[in-house]
């Protein structure tokens, strides 16, 4: 497997997952709720066929099995199974579904690996309770051991993209018995002993994104007020996604220091969008039920929760991968340097010219790397 480039520029939102990383224990018996989900979208619809699963204006996501929901920890979460063999628990981030994973779903399952998504916290299907308060990498963490409990799972390999990433990472140091091996894309692992310097393809000022997204109510409405053009804005390719294009732009851009909200109101989206109408369709309707409070809250739980950090051992000892995005400039692949001081088998790939959404935007590339590496280190 290639290795990531070295380079010695780092990321301001690496820093802020660091700072964010506030643990505690607390955790609840877990439940089966059997759901219908939805066809597979290329098979037709018999007249007597149940209607898709929905719940509380959300249905199903098309193509996925049919979703369980699970009792855990204090929510019930929708989580997509597919396949047989050793688990691979896939974790999405902001603002995504359990949907973002439907390539890799498909193609480990396919591998002989046993495949399983859920809406998380906030997400979806999935219960999304009042106050960011309830949404710390505690709970976050906690929610998924109480998912391996309610399949009768023993160990699983996490993978996590964005937000799932810097929670994939938290696992094996608290609750190292249940994982078997972690993948990052595009999110490296952290460490409280080791210190970035922020990443000089961003300007640093007080509307970078987390610092918009903490007031109350303000993000929350700005992105539902037209969820399409918030969608049409942040799932593209190219445009800001070009590192040599990214640096260009002048200092004062809402692009250069990463300002979304007023990204969202200028409305010059560059590049392309990744998604296909259809699979557009699938988030934009979700999200027009739910909102995007949820996922905000993520955001507001790690900047707004006082410290209660209960990790005895910040090294990790199972088998990981990370897996970076040569034109993300937000969470580069030199986000990965230094990782192999506190991992002991870890393996790096960069996916070339490609952005933030890496495993939507080169499915069959992250599913080659990801496949391969099950079979050498897990399998």
């Amino acid at each position: 497997m290639s290795q990531a480039p070295k380079r010695s520029t780092q990321t301001t939102r690496r820093l802020f997952l660091q700072q964010s990383s506030t643990l505690a224990g607390g955790l609840a018996a877990s439940t089966l709720v059997p759901g219908c989900g939805a066809p597979p979208a290329d098979e037709e619809v018999a007249a007597d066929s149940p209607a898709p699963f929905s719940r509380n204006g959300v249905t199903a996501a098309p193509g996925l099995p049919a979703p369980t929901m699970i009792d855990t920890n204090g929510v019930s979460l929708a989580v997509y199974d597919q396949g047989e063999g050793t688990p691979i628990v896939f974790c999405h981030g902001f603002p995504e579904l359990a949907y973002s994973w439907r390539h890799q779903i498909q193609a480990v399952s396919e591998a002989g690996y046993r495949a399983i998504a859920p809406d998380q916290r906030g997400y979806g299907l999935s219960d999304r309770p009042e106050g960011f308060e309830n949404y710390t990498l505690a709970h976050l963490c906690a929610d998924l051991d109480g998912v391996l409990d309610a399949l009768e799972i023993e160990k699983a390999v996490f993978c996590g993209h964005d937000w799932g990433g810097g929670v994939v990472w938290m696992m094996p140091r608290v609750f190292p018995e249940r994982v078997a091996g972690v993948v990052g894309v595009n999110t490296p692992a952290m460490h409280p002993m080791v210190q970035r310097e922020p990443n000089p393809l961003i300007v640093q000022s007080e509307n970078y994104y987390v610092a918009t997204f903490q007031p109350p109510g303000v993000a929350d409405e700005k992105l539902a007020a037209d969820v399409r053009r918030s969608f049409e804005m942040m799932l593209r390719k190219d445009g800001i996604w070009d590192r040599e294009a990214f640096a260009a732009l002048p200092e004062d851009s809402a692009e250069r220091q990463v300002d979304l909200l007023r990204m969202l109101e200028e409305g010059n989206f560059a590049g392309e969008l990744l998604l296909t109408e259809d699979e557009l369709a699938v988030f934009v309707d979700t999200y027009e039920a739910t909102g995007f409070t949820g996922g905000l809250n993520w955001y507001r739980a790690a900047a707004q929760t006082p410290p209660n950090l209960q990790v005895e051992d910040w090294n990790i000892d199972v088998p990981c991968l990370y897996i970076g995005a040569e034109d993300d400039v937000i969470l580069p692949p030199e986000s990965a340097d230094g990782m192999d001081t506190y991992i002991a088998d870890l393996e790096t790939y960069t996916v070339a010219d490609c952005g933030h959404w890496t495993q939507q935007e080169k499915p069959e590339e992250v599913n080659r790397v990801l496949i391969d590496w099950l079979g050498r280190k897990i399998a």
